[in-house]
């Protein structure tokens, strides 16, 4: 989206390295009135074309010579990726229009009438303040399943199937019930804590590995004129990117898994308490940048890179997005959360990773052989490294990167995975129960405890009483680790 040496979690042991699980990796607060309508319409609209003969050229059948629309989100990652991809579209398909490319950051308000009208594009980046909840849209039959493009020979090697091509868990990040795949993360992001190692070397001082060591590096910062932290304080969504994952340190991968469960207390956790208390005491001890809870992303992020805060929870499309206001000897780099103390469960170095950005092919989509193979394009080694170029940002196809020159941001990326090995943990909220991690986990509950509004214990309080009701509404569909 305290914990020093007062507050050690005697309960907590060590355990055994944890497996890769599936993930989310992006940020939306859907408005309901979309989700409903998108929800209840069943228009089958204008006829999808007719399917074009398979061949080993064209394997998934597109015809020829249909129009394809492509609606990418204008954010973080731009669109220029999406429209090369697009160039080899219309290269591999001449006799067909050149592909029809629409870039917004209103995903919602411009796709909502075509849902309703059974209208919609045919390939969606479905990302943004204006996200569809992706929940909803699966729970609502809304998607294509895009098992046969996962089944389709990549485009590098026609022996090796897309779905083999991919960076562990992305698959099974689409999948929410059984088998079928409904959504395609493109980009792979790292979340965590980022920071400027410039910054740190003017303080002599390395990433803390502890929490108590966390708070000497914030004390001494503040010396200095310095916030410790800063995050996005209107989206405190922000905030479970690198609270999560040392939640999953102090207590293991299964806390996390009891949370997207929505099991009874599961908030009530030690190791919930535990990472809730220690974040709190950065409050307490001043060491948020004043004014942080009125500030935007792009705002909280502008005042890092002005070096008025040494740490920011976020994901790795922050070095593409933060870039205007980036000095160039910033020295981007993105570390794993501080651990607890020597209680912790899992080793330093945990950390959340994911697919993101996602694309998604809608069920009544015009031309959905068309929409599948332009990710099969964009799932090409050439497409990928383009995209990283690009963005500085991994993409779902695992590789792509030999030969690159990565930046600091980037490198310390690949890094931080290498180091994890096991220990990437993946929670789901973010795309089961869009408006339960926004709208309640994070702002209501987090967002006010980090404003000091509220005490652990009662964001705790508030968060199960939250998740208690969302358990228990029947309206939507809940989906649990298999």
């Amino acid at each position: 989206m305290g914990s020093t040496s007062a507050h050690k979690n005697e309960g907590l042991g060590r355990r055994d390295v944890i497996k890769r699980s599936a993930a989310l990796g992006l940020i939306s607060v859907p408005t309901m009135g979309f989700l409903s309508a998108c929800a209840s319409s069943d228009s089958s609209g204008d006829k999808k074309v007719e399917k074009g003969k398979a061949t080993k050229a064209n394997p998934l059948g597109v015809n020829e010579t249909a129009p394809l629309e492509v609606v990418i989100f204008d954010g973080g990652f731009g669109q220029q990726y999406a429209i090369d991809a697009e160039k080899k579209y219309n290269a591999a398909f001449p006799k067909a229009p050149k592909v029809k490319h629409v870039a917004t950051q209103k995903i919602q308000s411009q796709l909502q009438p075509r849902f309703n009208g059974g209208t919609p594009p045919d390939l969606i980046d479905n990302s943004g303040a204006e996200q569809m909840d992706m929940g909803v849209l699966v729970g609502k039959k809304q998607l294509l399943d895009l098992t046969p493009l996962m089944d389709a020979p990549s485009m590098d090697d026609p022996n090796k199937k897309v779905r083999d091509t991919l960076r562990p868990g992305v698959l099974e990040m689409g999948q929410f019930d059984g088998d079928p795949v409904w959504i395609m993360y493109y980009a792979y992001t790292v979340y965590g804590v980022w920071y400027s190692q410039t910054a740190l070397e003017k303080l002599d001082a390395e990433y803390p590995e502890d929490w108590d060591a966390m708070l000497a590096l914030c004390a001494k910062a503040k010396k200095q004129g310095i916030a410790g932290w800063t995050y996005a304080g209107k989206y405190p969504y922000y905030l479970p990117f690198s609270l999560y994952p040392f939640i999953a340190k102090i207590g293991g991968r299964e806390v996390l898994d009891k949370i997207d469960n929505l099991e009874p207390n599961a908030w009530k956790d030690p190791a919930v308490k535990a990472a809730f208390e220690a974040y709190y005491e950065l409050y307490q001890k001043g060491y948020i940048l004043k004014g942080t809870p009125g500030l935007t992303h792009i705002q909280s992020q502008t005042e890092w890179t002005k070096g008025k805060a040494l740490f920011i929870p976020n994901g790795s499309w922050v070095e593409n997005e933060a870039a205007p206001t980036t000095p160039k000897d910033f020295k981007m780099m993105v570390a794993p959360p501080s651990g607890l103390d020597s209680s912790d469960k899992l080793p330093f170095g945990t950390i959340w990773a994911s697919g993101g950005e996602p694309f998604i092919v809608p069920a009544n989509a015009k031309n959905p052989e068309g929409g599948m193979e332009q990710l099969r394009i964009m799932l090409s080694e050439e497409s990928s490294k383009n995209f990283t170029k690009q963005v500085k940002s991994l993409s779902a196809f695992n590789g792509g990167t030999d030969g690159l020159t990565l930046s600091t941001a980037m490198q310390s990326g690949v890094d931080s995975l290498k180091k994890a090995g096991d220990n990437v943990v993946n929670p789901r909220l973010q795309d089961w129960y869009v408006k339960l991690q926004k709208e309640q986990i994070g702002v209501a509950g987090i967002g006010e405890m980090m404003a000091g509004r509220a005490t652990p214990a009662e964001a705790i309080k508030k968060i199960q009483a939250f998740a208690d009701a969302a358990a228990k509404d029947q309206s939507i569909k809940h989906y649990k680790h298999q």
